[in-house]
């Protein structure tokens, strides 16, 4: 077990330089490789990214002489995880030439350091990962947006904490991954009981981390994602003190990729947002059968990955102006927290609305 609490001393206060924002990433990707073994064989997490960090954007020939399209691999319920268990993606990209792998990543800000490294060429994080990655220049293209899935999130506290809301926590520590949706949930939650993200202790660690440290009771709270909330208040480790639901939440997730694989694959692009689509609205309409298909990706049972169904809205959004102002606004956060070293311009990241129109399916492009 790595030491967590020395990883803590270090980042304790830190202030991101581009510099450091780098280095934030990379850290997080060789922790997450080192521990991050969640439902995988040892040693097997991140080779791609590892291993290929000179490949750039340029889609990498397996021994089968095919091009390998590497697409994050999701351990949630959502119509990603889906889509890899159906198989139709690597049927259709199978007939041109191309072979499908999912590599593994511990949280968003691993997956976008892939992206920069050549070790992934599709991400799939919530909003605060590319405005890192946009600020430590990395050319990233915002793909397409997803549903919220705000009660997905949740701040968990011990069973017998005190905690009955956000505000009791104030001087306690608080554990999230650096970067992620439980970092700006935990800004949000700050600001509307009137504090600020200093009035408690921010613990930076990646989720397997994380997931010992509360469980060992060296944090007081931890912000974080399903299924780990799930697994948490079913083995009586924790309790849900608050979810992203009733506003608190008010961003998307995205998929990206950066600019040179976007350049050179749009047709893959394509093909992906085709097939995602389709795994979306089956994932809403059969709940019962979505719980059974990922049951060994999240670790849960059936009947519980059925009752967390309502907790997502399975659902590809359009992006629109008011999706990209609204991520100008979490950027424009960050940088007067002073935890980015720039103030970033998301529209850097976003494609015209001729270029969404040639990628997107015809079903999102004409939602509200």
């Amino acid at each position: 077990m790595l030491n967590w609490e020395s990883k803590l001393k270090s980042w304790k206060n830190q202030r991101i330089s581009r510099r450091s924002v780098f280095s934030a990433f990379s850290s997080s990707l060789v922790l997450s490789a080192t521990v991050f073994t969640w439902n995988t064989p040892q040693n097997t997490i991140h080779q791609q990214a590892i291993s290929s960090t000179n490949t750039g954007s340029k889609l990498i020939a397996n021994n089968s002489g095919k091009k390998v399209v590497r697409i994050v691999r999701s351990k949630q319920l959502t119509a990603l995880a889906v889509l890899e268990k159906q198989g139709t993606l690597e049927k259709r990209l199978g007939a041109l030439g191309y072979k499908v792998e999912w590599p593994e990543f511990a949280a968003g800000p691993q997956q976008l350091e892939a992206l920069n490294a050549g070790g992934l060429d599709i991400a799939s994080t919530a909003e605060s990962p590319p405005v890192f990655s946009q600020a430590a220049g990395v050319p990233l293209v915002y793909l397409a947006a997803n549903s919220s899935d705000g009660r997905a999130v949740s701040l968990l506290v011990p069973p017998n904490s005190p905690a009955k809301r956000f505000k009791d926590l104030k001087g306690k520590k608080i554990a999230f991954q650096k970067a992620s949706i439980g970092h700006y949930l935990t800004v949000r939650a700050a600001e509307r009981e009137r504090l600020k993200l200093t009035d408690v202790t921010s613990v930076f660690l990646a989720p397997p981390d994380a997931n010992a440290a509360f469980s060992q009771g060296k944090v007081d709270a931890w912000f974080i994602w399903e299924p780990f909330v799930t697994r948490n208040v079913q083995n009586k480790v924790g309790r849900v003190l608050l979810d992203g639901g009733n506003g608190l939440r008010d961003t998307n997730n995205f998929y990206s990729t950066n600019r040179k694989f976007y350049q050179e694959n749009p047709q893959v692009i394509k093909i992906f947002l085709e097939e995602l689509q389709k795994a979306q609205v089956w994932s809403k309409n059969h709940p019962k059968q979505i719980a059974q298909l990922l049951t060994s990706a999240t670790q849960l049972d059936a009947p519980t990955l059925e009752k967390m169904h309502n907790k997502y809205d399975f659902a590809l959004v359009p992006i629109n102006e008011k999706v990209i102002k609204k991520q100008q606004q979490v950027a424009d956060k960050w940088y007067s927290l002073g935890l980015i070293p720039r103030k970033v311009n998301v529209r850097d990241g976003f494609l015209t609305p001729q270029q969404y129109a040639a990628i997107t399916p015809k079903e999102v492009l004409t939602k509200k």
